[in-house]
């Protein structure tokens, strides 16, 4: 389904937005294949067979699915999330696996929980900037800890310029490419304007530094598009 959402007050992952996620994902993040096609090749690299694959802020479970097809019953896979629309698009489309116990979905509050489980893959993507600020820091810590040695965290978030003036110039291209994809002017304003307060990104220095602060000693930047980039975290 096309991507026509125009909410009102507070962004939030409803069953709206959930019914036309995959289309307002690309048309939405530049460079959206490109990058999701870095997550699964260089994130494949760090799975080791009989480990858990952790996805936080799972969404309907679609950053996952090339680890499952790849390495399906050789893993088991957490997937967590606390849109309960969300919850359930990926419950629909993991059933059976989630009936073979290969996959776990998690109702989960990243603030106050996580999961027991021993990983050789965290992916976080796109999900940390929706997080208050104040928590990422104990969310990472969470994620380093279920991080067995030599494993891999996969972080994808939408971030800040360096200073205002670039900032906006990211900005105003990003808007135009979203015209470029359909968007209309409404639709943009609208949504940034339910973002504000839900959706807070950081600089990509903010970004590092909240990582070497986790814990982790080799972090490098693997994809970087106007204001999204992704990083690559190894224990």
């Amino acid at each position: 389904m096309k991507d026509e959402v125009i909410q009102e007050g507070r962004w939030t992952f409803d069953e709206e937005v959930t019914s036309v996620f995959d289309n307002m994902l690309e048309r939405s993040i530049p460079d959206y294949k490109n990058m999701r096609g870095l997550i699964s090749e260089i994130g494949s690299r760090y799975v080791k067979p009989n480990t858990d694959i952790i996805d936080i802020g799972c969404s309907n479970g679609l950053s996952v699915q090339p680890f499952v097809n790849r390495f399906k019953d050789n893993n088991t896979y957490t997937l967590i999330d606390i849109s309960k629309p969300m919850l359930n698009a990926c419950k629909k489309r993991y059933k059976t696996l989630i009936e073979q116990e290969v996959v776990n979905v998690c109702d989960m509050d990243l603030r106050t929980d996580f999961t027991e489980k021993k990983a050789s893959v965290v992916l976080s993507i796109l999900t940390l900037q929706f997080t208050p600020i104040e928590y990422r820091q104990k969310i990472l810590n969470n994620i380093y800890a279920s991080l067995e040695k030599g494993g891999a965290f996969i972080l994808v978030e939408k971030v800040l310029g360096n200073t205002y003036e670039i900032d906006n110039v990211l900005v105003d291209e990003y808007y135009k490419m979203k015209k470029e994809h359909s968007y209309t002017q409404e639709q943009i304003q609208a949504k940034r304007k339910s973002l504000e307060g839900v959706l807070v990104p950081v600089t990509a220095k903010w970004n590092e530094d909240l990582l070497r602060n986790t814990g982790f000693t080799k972090v490098d930047c693997f994809w970087r598009f106007l204001n999204f980039a992704g990083w690559i975290a190894i224990k």
